[in-house]
């Protein structure tokens, strides 16, 4: 289907925050057209909301496992989400 919107829940694990990963999160999915948000979790891991276009989502989602230049992602556990009524996509603290 083109052009379906979806929304996923995210939660990234491994060496993912003091690293600059909520500010590289915000930047690529503003460049993918996504919306959403993004925070720290006390657990050391970090939560985010994506969604947007279907295979921007997963652009999105394939460059987590990426991240900034000083993450080490281990584990990225995404689940399908209901889509909110996000405008654009923000840190959350």
């Amino acid at each position: 289907m083109d052009n379906e919107r979806v929304a996923k829940h995210v939660f990234v694990r491994g060496l993912v925050q003091g690293v600059g990963f909520r500010a590289w999160t915000e930047r690529e999915a503003h460049a993918r057209g996504l919306s959403g948000w993004v925070k720290n979790l006390a657990d050391g891991a970090v939560e985010a909301l994506i969604q947007g276009d279907a295979a921007q989502v997963q652009d999105m989602l394939a460059a987590l496992w990426h991240g900034p230049r000083l993450s080490k992602v281990e584990e990225i556990d995404a689940q399908v989400a209901v889509l909110e009524g996000c405008q654009g996509f923000s840190i959350r603290r």
